[in-house]
């Protein structure tokens, strides 16, 4: 009886430090248990993710949809604010990820502490008559907080950056690593896989297509006219003539505004954004299982251009990205969409380094 007792009460320790992490120092010390083996039994093999930024607009579905993703084993959620009823809803889903949820700035290096992927939708929404530049000086901020706990915690880990504007926030981040002496140019990526994600939805309306089947590039960075699908390089192969090329360049450009408007200050795009975010999250997790042939869009450290990062087909591996693959063939109209795009994307880089530099 007393050797069931003893089982029992140390199930409970063990579903107590899942949910509540601050209070896992006293629960262990009268139990033995080892934080590292609080493990649901059965739990699945697999990578460690954290959310920081998981209580938020794009948080939530996005942590609701990693905890469905079998090839996590281990899912840290952090924010500043809720993250304990957040972490209690989600752990009660049937799947094999643990889930643990820290609170507040004083938890954030326990909640990075050995993470395989680390992702960031972090910070505050576009509203109406916004643009993404007008949530810089905050973002900003909270991304340089953020990244210094990584490059501290776990400097290995894959960084997946969502935290708007994309464009600014990578340059910052890299130049955080940097600085801590841990920056490789392999493992941090800017998420620009909303982008793709409404080209080919867009893409597949007009060709009358199921939008699984389609494959647009989108190029450049991850706001306005940096936006540059690639629509002479669909794949299925098709042609459009000018005037869907011009509707469709439009929207893809400004499709977060058109969900922002349609929101009425209630937001921006959030559960297309936590789609996409498990979407390219996944593919992260594949490359780092070893899976051959991995291509997705993201926005690097890169050579591609003369600019120091820009987004562009990448092949994912075991180290992150291990291929950055060229454009390819341009058309004029995507040769002068380019010119477009680079002058914006520099101005939003130094921005990013000024702001570091400050």
């Amino acid at each position: 009886m007393e050797a069931y007792n003893s089982q029992v009460s140390q199930r409970i320790a063990t579903i107590a430090a899942h949910l509540n992490p601050s209070n896992h120092s006293q629960t262990e010390g009268l139990l033995g248990l080892e934080r590292g083996n609080c493990r649901a039994k059965g739990g699945s093999t697999g990578f460690k993710v954290a959310i920081l930024g998981a209580a938020g607009g794009i948080g939530q579905p996005l942590a609701m949809l990693m905890k469905m993703n079998p090839l996590v084993s281990v899912l840290h959620l952090y924010d500043v604010v809720n993250t304990p009823g957040v972490t209690a809803d989600i752990s009660h889903m049937d799947t094999g990820a643990v889930v643990r949820g820290f609170l507040g700035q004083q938890q954030l290096e326990e909640a990075l502490i050995g993470m395989d992927l680390v992702i960031i939708p972090a910070g505050v929404p576009r509203k109406p008559g916004m643009t993404r530049d007008d949530l810089f000086n905050i973002n900003a901020g909270i991304v340089m907080t953020l990244c210094e706990g990584i490059a501290k915690c776990c400097p290995k880990a894959i960084v997946n950056l969502i935290s708007n504007p994309v464009n600014s926030t990578v340059p910052i981040a890299a130049e955080v690593f940097k600085k801590a002496g841990t920056f490789d140019p392999k493992r941090l990526l800017g998420v620009t896989m909303l982008d793709v994600v409404r080209a080919n939805t867009f893409v597949a309306e007009v060709l009358g297509l199921e939008p699984r089947e389609v494959d647009v590039p989108v190029v450049g960075g991850h706001a306005g006219v940096t936006i540059l699908p690639l629509l002479s390089q669909v794949k299925p192969p098709c042609s459009f003539t000018q005037k869907e090329i011009d509707y469709l360049t439009d929207r893809i450009q400004n499709g977060g505004t058109q969900v922002v408007e349609a929101k009425a200050g209630a937001g921006s795009a959030t559960l297309s954004m936590a789609y996409a975010a498990v979407k390219f999250a996944d593919a992260c997790l594949r490359g780092l299982r070893g899976d051959a042939g991995i291509v997705e869009c993201a926005y690097v450290a890169s050579h591609v251009t003369e600019l120091p990062f820009f987004a562009s087909k990448v092949r994912l591996g075991r180290s992150g990205v291990e291929e950055i693959q060229p454009l390819g063939p341009l058309n004029e109209y995507e040769r002068v969409g380019l010119e477009k795009a680079k002058k914006e994307l520099a101005g939003s880089i130094q921005k990013g380094i000024s702001f570091f530099n400050k």
